[in-house]
């Protein structure tokens, strides 16, 4: 498994929050780091984008030795890296499950994605994702300006973004009235309830709803029964999230960590 994304030195998302979902799903995660971030439960306070050159290297490396069985894409924050992220795409076997998650804004509020990139993220990801999982400001953001989109529902939403390419979408329910995610095919449409946790902690629940996902097609799941697992280990890592670390938002814990682990007696 491959995640393409930006790396968060509070170890609550990015890559961190992939490699801990691909563990809980049993695969081997490996990464191709996009961007550095400075950042806390708090706030992101500083950001180095990787050279496109480098992010390209990092994909074929492990294509070249291991080989990749579907890949995860997350942060990537300007045109420079997604044209490097979309020429190393074109090195995966045809056929290769690829999974966007459009990260757009950290939990904190830190705009992680330069407003001029989303065309560039349109034109050159989304056609070539198997699943696109975005929230419901991302799928807005995705599906075009204008007061229509602004107060579309979520499945004129979907609908709209898999005209734009992707095989299937998956809106998440975190910022819907109802908690439930939104699965379509471009045929069926399917509500995936959960329940909500307020008191748990969020921070990389997006990340780690699209990595299950990616891992649980990369073991042969079809898109709706991957969606149903990620929507669950998701549900199940805020609940269980631990609020305590931090001063924010905290992280989620889709490893099920038990309390008396995380701090030393």
């Amino acid at each position: 498994m491959l995640s393409i994304a930006g790396s968060d030195s509070g170890g609550g998302a990015g890559i961190q929050a992939d490699l801990k979902a691909f563990a809980a799903c049993g695969v081997h995660g490996m990464t191709a780091v996009t961007a550095i971030t400075a950042q806390n439960t708090v706030a992101v306070t500083a950001v180095h984008h990787v050279p496109g050159e480098t992010i390209v290297d990092q994909v074929k490396a492990v294509i070249d030795d291991i080989g990749v069985d579907a890949v995860k894409i997350g942060m990537l924050g300007t045109e420079a890296i997604i044209s490097a992220v979309a020429t190393a795409l074109d090195l995966l076997r045809s056929g290769t499950p690829v999974v966007l998650d459009p990260v757009m804004v950290a939990e904190s509020g830190a705009e992680l994605l330069e407003r001029g990139a989303r065309r560039s993220l349109v034109e050159l990801i989304l056609p070539r994702a198997t699943v696109v999982t975005p929230n419901l400001p991302e799928a807005r953001a995705l599906a075009g300006e204008g007061a229509v989109m602004r107060d579309a529902g979520a499945e004129t939403l979907a609908r709209a973004i898999r005209q734009l390419g992707p095989e299937i979408v998956v809106i998440t329910g975190g910022h819907r009235e109802r908690a439930s995610d939104l699965f379509f095919d471009g045929e069926q449409v399917v509500e995936i309830p959960g329940p909500r946790h307020p008191d748990g902690a969020a921070h990389g629940s997006g990340c780690t709803h699209s990595s299950v996902l990616a891992a649980r097609l990369a073991w042969g799941d079809e898109p709706l029964e991957a969606a149903r697992v990620a929507k669950a280990m998701a549900a199940r890592a805020v609940a269980d999230g631990l609020a305590d670390i931090g001063l924010g938002a905290g992280p989620v814990n889709v490893l099920g960590l038990p309390a008396r682990a995380l701090r030393p007696a």
